[in-house]
């Protein structure tokens, strides 16, 4: 089915996040709430909390994203804004079990990157804001990826960032022709880098397409952060890829605490206390808020052990 499912259904699965029409019917059935709850614990601050809790208590870390992007007014990318602020206000309150453990992703999208005239400055003053609340309440910042048109800019912002906030971290997706370049810009400055293999569909002219190809991309590229100055952080719950990563530290005489596994709430659980438990160190990536469908959409379109989750729940 992988073959099939690379080639046919992945860019139609993709396709489905920009359609309302199937976005507003997916969203009246009860039975995409059932399943979405397996990855996106709820829609409140309360839901997240209590999500981030449980996983301190297994001894993993988290990073939390509250879901939206493409933001089209400005007054949505303020109300985004103070969610931040606030989730970032309850999260000092937590018990972490170590430096480190809590962080938040951004989207400048929902920040406002795209809005009309003046978006990049919007969007950068607001991710600024909240950088400087996280930093007081001991929280880390991660800028997250989007489709290939915002990589540029996303960067720039990042590196205009980190001039003031040096922990500032963004990812890399390896399927995007240009990553390893960027993997070596920022492995030689420092930067924590969130590698993964990415969940947009490309046009074959800036992203390969193959699984793989993608998969020998993911390894070149995680060779060179795992070689550089900066934190890699490995975003994948594919087995060869969580292998893979623990060797090449071993190669390059990385600490423990030099480096990540990540993976997504509601897949792999088992797996990412298994890891923790021997000592690695495991964040996982907790989403929560009402815009949850184009979030969904993207983990059935990862790989097909989502998809036939999906359809079994449909036919229950």
């Amino acid at each position: 089915m992988s073959t099939f499912f690379d080639t046919a259904l992945r860019p139609m699965i993709t396709a489905a996040a920009g359609s309302e029409r199937i976005k507003e019917t997916s969203q009246r059935l009860s039975v995409t709430r059932r399943v979405v709850e397996r990855f996106v614990p709820g829609e409140t601050e309360d839901d997240v909390l209590a999500a981030i809790r449980e996983s301190l208590e297994q001894g993993l870390s988290v990073t939390i994203d509250h879901l939206g992007e493409d933001t089209t007014e400005e007054a949505q990318a303020t109300a985004t804004v103070e969610a931040y602020l606030s989730l970032i206000r309850q999260m000092a309150q937590l018990p972490a079990p170590a430096p480190g453990s809590l962080e938040v992703s951004l989207k400048l999208t929902a920040l406002g990157q795209t809005l009309p005239r003046h978006g990049r400055k919007i969007a950068e003053e607001n991710a600024h804001m909240i950088c400087a609340e996280a930093r007081t309440a001991g929280v880390l910042v991660t800028v997250d990826a989007e489709d290939h048109s915002s990589v540029d800019e996303r960067l720039d912002i990042v590196r205009s960032l980190r001039r003031e906030f040096d922990d500032l971290g963004t990812v890399l997706q390896a399927y995007l022709r240009r990553t390893e370049d960027d993997c070596r810009e920022f492995a030689s400055s420092g930067a924590r880098i969130r590698l993964c293999k990415g969940a947009y569909a490309e046009p074959p002219t800036v992203a390969f397409t193959g699984r793989d190809q993608i998969d020998e991309s993911y390894l070149r590229c995680l060779r060179i952060l795992m070689k550089g100055n900066g934190y890699p952080m490995v975003a994948s719950h594919d087995p060869t890829m969580v292998g893979a990563a623990q060797e090449l530290a071993t190669e390059c005489h990385r600490a423990p605490d030099s480096w990540e596994h990540q993976m997504l709430y509601g897949i792999r659980t088992d797996e990412q206390v298994r890891l923790a438990t021997e000592g690695r160190r495991v964040r996982v990536y907790i989403p929560y808020g009402t815009e949850w469908y184009g979030y969904f959409v993207r983990r059935l379109a990862e790989k097909p052990a989502n998809l036939k989750f999906f359809l079994r729940s449909l036919v229950g």
